[in-house]
């Protein structure tokens, strides 16, 4: 196939400044159910693809399906190039590859029966369901999908790559006196193996424990406190507040992001590192590659509390005078690649959870995230859990817990970072390819004078 698609560009190479194919050949299994009715069954094949051609610094982008327009559809994607361009291509240099990345399968998913996987899906529906009379409602999902993407470019890079997601998404709405309404969730994710999600009940159990516990709980007092994010919540902060700002693509063309994001610059606590690396084994963001063809690496984006690295595509390290960091993601073949996070995450530190919970004499425990927003250097956030700290000990479960800041100020007021560490799964939203497969992590994170707000 690799063969086939440089045979492809090859007469096109003269014509405009940069050339790319990308072609996706997958599979997919998608089943669901809400409440105790099965909601839907998809089993979907695909083969399609997307041509990305630069003229003097103006880009086309053609999608195209199957290979018979293929021709086609590089003519029309070149002249589209040729009209728009009018300035000066500037991509990082990258060394051309030739590589062919291979997924090290445990249970194929592909090798199980549709009706064994619905059977299974069912089972932990029904447990949902049975939990507690209180519960409403519940979701229960299952996804996989294999695919190999071939990409090749007019550079000489010669690249295929496997990758296989398996996924199982629950979820639990339960309703108590007054109307109050509660929810909880639980995701597992495996790149490599189907039986991650066999024997799963407890995890499974968990979103309706959480929605269920959640009932009793009081609305939090609004106020500023000391509060303690868990791993998951500390995870999805860094992520949407800093991570978002830290893509080079909504930093080059902005002077106030390129001056508030200056590199060398100090804006955090001297304790605190943060990264994105690609290079975890088994992680949704893990890559040997990105969709430029851009080795994955993992890179430090705060080193002691000191900006050293945004994360880039071809176009904006080149633009910015920078290395490419293998961060050019898309979310299938017919989508073009945007700057994107990978795995994300805040490393451990020193603390543990005792030792941060001890002192504080009123605060807040903010668990998991429910939804939230972010505005530039501001950000809102809804916690799914929360417990009050009261006396250096958790106190009593409360609820509409929403966490407000500016995330620079933020990062200066960490008191403490966790000696634990979690990574979990996550679906990113950008430029209209929403669900990219990331993961974000961290440790227990300590921050004094949060905003606070309750219902």
């Amino acid at each position: 196939m690799q063969e086939q698609l440089m045979e492809a560009i090859a007469p096109y190479r003269d014509r405009v400044d940069y050339l790319e194919v990308r072609l996706e050949q997958s599979e997919s299994t998608a089943i669901s159910f809400r409440g105790p009715q099965l909601d839907a069954v998809n089993r979907s094949f695909s083969l399609a693809g997307g041509i990305r051609a630069c003229h003097k610094g103006g880009w086309s982008f053609v999608t195209f399906n199957g290979l018979a327009e293929l021709k086609d559809r590089i003519e029309e994607a070149v002249v589209q190039s040729r009209l728009v361009g009018s300035e000066k291509t500037l991509l990082a240099d990258v060394t051309p590859i030739q590589d062919y990345v291979a997924v090290e399968l445990g249970r194929d998913p592909r090798s199980i029966t549709l009706a064994e996987k619905r059977k299974l899906l069912e089972s932990y529906n029904q447990l949902l369901l049975d939990y507690d009379p209180r519960i409403q409602t519940t979701m229960a999902g299952y996804s996989d999908r294999f695919g190999i993407t071939y990409f090749v470019n007019s550079q000489g890079t010669c690249i295929a790559q496997e990758r296989l997601d398996v996924t199982g998404r629950f979820g639990a709405i339960a309703r108590g006196e007054g109307g109050v309404v509660r929810q909880g969730f639980e995701s597992i994710h495996s790149r490599s193996d189907y039986d991650v999600l066999t024997n799963i009940e407890d995890r499974v159990k968990s979103a309706a424990v959480r929605a269920v516990g959640q009932l009793e709980a009081k609305s939090v007092k609004g106020g500023q406190y000391p509060v303690i994010l868990d791993p998951y919540l500390s995870g999805v902060f860094i992520h949407e507040a800093f991570g978002h700002l830290s893509e080079a693509d909504g930093i080059y063309e902005n002077p106030k992001m390129q001056e508030l994001l200056t590199l060398g610059k100090p804006v955090a606590i001297e304790q605190l590192n943060v990264i994105d690396d690609a290079t975890v084994p088994g992680l949704p963001g893990t890559l040997k590659y990105d969709d430029e063809g851009v080795p994955a690496q993992c890179k430090h984006l705060i080193k002691n509390g000191v900006l050293t690295t945004r994360m880039h595509n071809r176009e904006t390290a080149g633009k910015m005078g920078e290395s490419p960091t293998g961060n050019a993601r898309a979310l299938s073949a017919t989508f073009m690649p945007l700057v994107r996070m990978t795995n994300t995450a805040i490393e451990s530190g020193e603390h543990s959870f005792d030792e941060m919970v001890a002192d504080i004499d009123e605060g807040v425990y903010a668990v998991r995230m429910l939804g939230g927003q972010t505005n530039g250097e501001m950000f809102t956030f809804a916690a799914a859990q929360g417990f009050m700290i009261r006396d250096g000990k958790l106190a009593e479960p409360v609820s509409d817990v929403t966490l407000s800041g500016n995330v620079f100020q933020t990062l200066k007021d960490i008191e403490s970072i966790g000696n634990d560490s979690v990574y979990a799964y996550g679906g990113c939203g950008k430029g209209g390819q929403s669900g990219l497969p990331v993961s974000v992590g961290g440790p227990h994170l300590r921050i004094k004078n949060v905003v606070v707000g309750g219902r």
